[in-house]
């Protein structure tokens, strides 16, 4: 009973600390969708859809590093820069949008455009708490609190980009002006691949001043990411 005990406490404290910063930046998006609430079956298959993610971004990657190392040396500068903008980001992005375009684009609950913002967060927090578990518990519990503080809420960010065109590309296809929404599709993975690979370029580095340029980048990410998705919820339209 008492070894029952332990590892029950074991699992939830790997739990909450893999899956809970996740968790609770969902239920902040969910919150900020003032007009309806999206229905929680649909929430979840895109949480499903980010998980799902992880695999075409994972077999990108293994392609794409070993590739890149022909071409580039890995101990220079140059190295780190293009494999966080295009492999890693470009991997781990377009896998996203993949399963948020497929999961979302047709859903009859696609009425609004803040809810590009609440789909691409939820499918990028699903990817983002599956590669967290594989942290936590690949590197222990030592890593949890660097990750809630910058890995998560870093995904979260990418996201709120990524749905901010998102949602606007569902509001000009529905419109009728299809070129507009192709561009805005495009626009949605190409500003979440960018901030995603500025965020892993900088981390990548082992230089203080990009130690320095990554701090402040951050921070200067997440208050834009807090303003808009506030001026999003508030000046939200039907699509």
């Amino acid at each position: 009973m008492f070894l029952a005990t332990v590892l029950d406490t074991i699992f939830w404290i790997f739990f909450i600390a893999s899956v809970g910063p996740a968790i609770a930046l969902m239920v902040v998006i969910y919150n900020q969708d003032k007009v309806e609430h999206e229905p929680f079956p649909l929430l979840m298959k895109l949480v499903g859809g980010g998980c799902l993610a992880a695999i075409p971004a994972m077999i990108l990657e293994s392609i794409g590093e070993p590739l890149l190392t022909k071409f580039i040396d890995p101990g220079s500068p140059l190295y780190s820069v293009v494999l966080a903008f295009l492999i890693v980001a470009v991997a781990e992005e377009g896998s996203k949008f993949f399963f948020l375009r497929k999961f979302s684009w047709r859903s009859p609950y696609f009425d609004y455009r803040f809810d590009g913002i609440v789909y691409a967060v939820f499918v990028s927090l699903g990817f983002a708490a599956l590669e967290n578990v594989e942290y936590v518990t690949g590197y222990g519990l030592s890593v949890a609190p660097t990750r809630a503080l910058l890995a998560i809420p870093g995904h979260f960010g990418f996201a709120v980009f990524m749905g901010y065109f998102y949602g606007r590309a569902k509001l000009w296809e529905d419109a009728g002006n299809h070129k507009r929404s192709v561009a805005d599709q495009w626009a949605a993975v190409l500003s979440a691949v960018f901030f995603h690979g500025f965020y892993d370029a900088c981390a990548m580095s082992k230089s203080a001043a990009a130690g320095v340029l990554f701090l402040v980048y951050v921070v200067v990410v997440d208050v834009i990411v807090f303003l808009l998705v506030r001026h999003e919820s508030s000046t939200d339209e039907p699509v």
